[in-house]
């Protein structure tokens, strides 16, 4: 697949999709849990769905299952002005699906089905419009994506060409979501998947994840020496989500922001880091300073977390707007993962 669009999209994100499955009763374990509702899910796929709520023309990379509920993530693609044209279908595999448990303000466990093998793992390099992704102006990966192959080359091969476009006419980032998740990784050790993130940070020009994501990329846990290892390993933003604390934001030229989280009443706090990404991306095609960046995104997601879905409860700018001018209210959340969140 070739051929640049013209105008390039605002925003690719590579990686997951499937479909969510959550309760519609808060504070009940799964077995007694009555009624659910389906929602469109995937990290990569909410961020691009945050950034189209926000304005920011998207597009997803990644793959189904050739069964119902591939159908409805298409469906759910459109209806949310996400292009779809890059996802397609294994007819092997199943679409995923993934169940929660809500037990606010911060308890959400997950339980992911990608069993035997997730399709949004097998992209493959020859499948990419690689025109496409070096000339969008932001292009969003993960660590997820890195985990196994043929996801982790077509990554890489996605990361290369960026790299190699140099920087074109309204090039904005590359985005590294460092998105740790151990059970999809083969043995789940940070040690055995450190080297496949170090090869994708020499390609990035952001990073962003939460303390335990940054310490699988770096070996660091201190705020401020993992954001320093981020920038030694190439990028030239580094974004370190701190929880409770806030949000740090260092520059390749030693400036930093540090953000404290947005106010909100946590319902559901898995979208909330999706929702930052999203915000994230579109602050960095608006241009703005780290700081407002991060006051944004933080304001999105705890939006996010003051409700019950994810995809669908993606706020729009003026909602984000209006948060921020109120100050928010109850309990603390920043951009992002609960527990196994996001």
């Amino acid at each position: 697949m070739a051929g640049a669009l013209d105008p390039p999209l605002d925003l690719i994100t590579m990686g997951r999709i499937g479909v969510d499955i959550y309760p519609l009763q808060t504070g009940v374990p799964l077995p007694r849990v009555e009624t659910f509702g389906k929602f469109l899910g995937g990290s990569p796929t909410n961020v691009a769905v945050a950034a189209a709520r926000l304005g920011r023309s998207a597009a997803v990379i990644s793959r189904t299952g050739s069964d119902p509920f591939g159908a409805y993530c298409h469906e759910a693609l459109r209806e949310f002005g996400v292009d779809d044209r890059w996802v397609s279908d294994v007819p092997a595999y199943p679409t995923p699906v993934t169940f929660c448990e809500i037990f606010p303000p911060d308890d959400f466990p997950l339980y992911f089905y990608r069993l035997p093998k997730a399709p949004d793992l097998v992209i493959h390099t020859e499948e990419l419009d690689l025109a496409a992704i070096a000339a969008a102006r932001v292009f969003w990966m993960t660590g997820t994506g890195l985990c196994e192959e043929p996801s982790r080359s077509a990554t890489l091969a996605a990361l290369e060409a960026r790299a190699s476009a140099g920087n074109g006419e309204g090039r904005v980032a590359t985005v590294f979501d460092l998105d740790w998740r151990p059970m999809f990784w083969p043995d789940g050790s940070p040690e055995s998947a450190r080297p496949h993130y170090r090869a994708a940070l020499a390609h990035a020009t952001v990073a962003v994840g939460n303390l335990a994501e940054c310490e699988v990329a770096t070996g660091e846990r201190e705020p401020r020496a993992c954001a320093e290892a981020l920038l030694a390993a190439g990028v030239e933003l580094a974004v370190v989500k701190r929880g409770p604390e806030g949000v740090l934001a260092v520059r390749g030229d030693g400036t930093s922001a540090e953000v404290p989280p947005h106010p909100v009443e946590v319902v559901n706090g898995l979208g909330a880091g999706d929702a930052f990404g999203g915000a994230l991306c579109h602050g960095l095609l608006s241009g703005w300073p780290p700081d407002r960046i991060m006051r944004y995104a933080n304001a999105a997601g705890a939006l996010v977390a003051s409700r019950l879905a994810c995809s669908a409860a993606m706020p729009y700018a003026e909602e984000v707007s209006t948060l921020l001018a109120s100050g928010g209210e109850a309990d603390v959340v920043t951009g992002g993962r609960k527990g196994e969140a996001r």
